[in-house]
């Protein structure tokens, strides 16, 4: 058995090429999208995304059906990078690492709403309003190469932003997606590989030990206050809000959550790599469980789900202080068999 011996020098050459390719001018000019797109990624490069982008399975694809719609409508659309970081992935449950190079953020998206967005056949009506929207991005490398990509909006959160909700009003704090408190998670240069390690230690120590321990019926079987700061400030989705301490964390996201969801298990995730004090995740069937319970507003639908999920943490003294999370809710509730885009009431229709 080969042992995998990770390549710091690799990773640093893999997030300067992700940073020049987020950070590009030529993403201002629609007719520059695929060739600045080309020059980073395969021909063949998947492309994983939110619902209704599902999978796309070109660069060209990618333009034609997502960015060249979304820049239209925000033409002076700018990314704004709150975290980045790269690394080698362990996602495996059993502990065996998947050797695989990521780079990955996410930060907000902030432009002015001025034509319609067309997201397939939906067409989404122009406010001519400043929008933020969240966005969380993941590059995995092979020769230097962009082979593949997850990505996700939060587009509940945007749709709230514009007036329309398709999910009852979340138990948490609505629209806070800030960059970190500490104002320090860009990471252009090296980080400590020591403190790399510990952090990929803790997370895993989290997701396959901590949250597979649930028994179903206490909280506290899974000794969340063991990783998270009483303080924590965990910032959710659009349809369940941000939770500014462990106490409303566990009442406004995580009782519900499992009331629906008893049997939650995190299995192998897509990418889980540390960079310094941070941890990236992609998991598009990562977390599976049973929906037996109600859940906003839904009836338990009896059906096997699984959670598209994008998570960003922040350790401090060996606990998590600040969690950035996505779950693509419409593919989450369209599981149980509820198209919550049906609900958009738009000027002439869906």
């Amino acid at each position: 058995m080969s042992v995998f011996k990770f390549n710091s020098e690799l990773n640093q050459q893999h997030k300067q090429l992700v940073w020049d390719y987020w950070h590009n001018a030529a993403w201002q000019n629609p007719a520059d999208i695929q060739k600045h797109l080309l020059q980073y990624q395969n021909q063949d490069a998947n492309w994983f995304g939110f619902s209704p982008f599902n999978q796309l399975s070109s660069p060209t694809a990618q333009v034609d059906e997502f960015w060249l719609p979304l820049y239209k409508a925000f033409s002076d659309l700018q990314r704004q990078t709150h975290i980045f970081i790269g690394g080698s992935s362990s996602g495996k449950a059993d502990g065996s690492p998947d050797n695989r190079y990521w780079v990955a953020g996410t930060g907000l998206f902030k432009g002015l709403f001025q034509q319609d967005w067309q997201i397939n056949h939906l067409s989404i009506p122009a406010n001519q309003q400043p929008i933020q929207i969240r966005w969380a991005e993941f590059c995995r490398f092979e020769e230097a190469r962009i082979v593949e990509t997850y990505l996700m909006l939060d587009l509940i959160d945007f749709f709230e932003q514009i007036g329309h909700l398709i999910l009852p009003p979340c138990k948490g704090v609505p629209g806070i997606y800030p960059a970190p408190i500490s104002q320090d998670g860009v990471l252009l240069d090296n980080q400590e590989q020591a403190v790399t390690e510990a952090s990929l230690q803790l997370i895993r120590d989290f997701l396959f030990g901590g949250l597979n321990l649930y028994d179903q019926h206490n909280l506290q079987s899974m000794g969340v206050a063991d990783f998270f700061h009483q303080d924590v400030k965990w910032y959710g989705p659009g349809g369940i809000g941000g939770c500014l301490s462990l106490k409303a964390f566990e009442e406004d996201h995580q009782k519900p959550w499992l009331i629906a969801f008893p049997d939650r298990k995190v299995c192998d995730l897509d990418s889980l790599f540390a960079e310094g004090n941070y941890v990236a995740s992609s998991g598009w069937t990562g977390v599976k469980a049973k929906h037996t319970g109600p859940y906003l507003g839904h009836h338990a639908s009896g059906k096997d789900i699984c959670f598209k999920g994008i998570d960003f943490w922040r350790s401090q003294s060996g606990k998590y202080v600040e969690n950035w999370v996505f779950v693509d809710m419409i593919h989450l509730i369209e599981q149980m068999g509820i198209d919550l885009l049906n609900r958009l009431n738009f000027e002439g229709g869906r």
